[in-house]
């Protein structure tokens, strides 16, 4: 069994003059992040390591949720502006040997490719995670695999 863990960024601000990929967290999504990433660590939700899209406000969110876990971090630009094929893609990268992985990314790709594994229909608000039980012993059977939701928490709710 692997878990999948989806992560969208926490709110962000949007400053005049600033690129999307160059937006930062606003103070509630400095907040929530710390809020959340101490929720999961506290509920024992284990993750072996962390792959963001490299676009400002993901990334602080995943260095957020690191300070709880202290793990590897990597980036991957996939996970920016993402189809539901682009996470697919970094899934078949993934290295066999961890078994619970987290991605950081955007709307509306993330709630696009949740709902394309999952039949819980849902809609990402900023911060908000949900945690997947993928059935299978490498990350390349991911398509075919089951998939089952475990979890789905929304920091206003926790």
């Amino acid at each position: 069994m692997k878990k999948l863990i989806l992560v969208r960024h926490a709110k962000s601000d949007w400053p005049e003059e600033t690129e999307d990929f160059d937006r930062p967290l606003a103070d509630k999504g400095l907040t929530d992040a710390m809020h959340m990433s101490r929720f999961l660590k506290n509920n024992n939700i284990s993750i072996d390591h962390f792959v963001s899209s490299p676009a400002v406000r993901a990334l602080n969110t995943c260095k957020i949720f690191n300070q709880a876990y202290q793990l590897n971090c990597s980036t991957d630009e996939k996970l920016y502006n993402p189809s539901e094929r682009s996470f697919e893609s970094v899934i078949y990268d993934l290295d066999d040997t961890l078994n619970s992985v987290a991605f950081f990314s955007h709307n509306n790709g993330i709630s696009n490719f949740a709902n394309s594994i999952s039949e819980d229909i849902f809609h990402f608000p900023t911060c908000g995670v949900a945690g997947f039980e993928v059935d299978c012993e490498s990350w390349s059977e991911f398509d075919g695999a089951k998939k089952k939701l475990l979890f789905f928490y929304e920091p206003g709710k926790i």
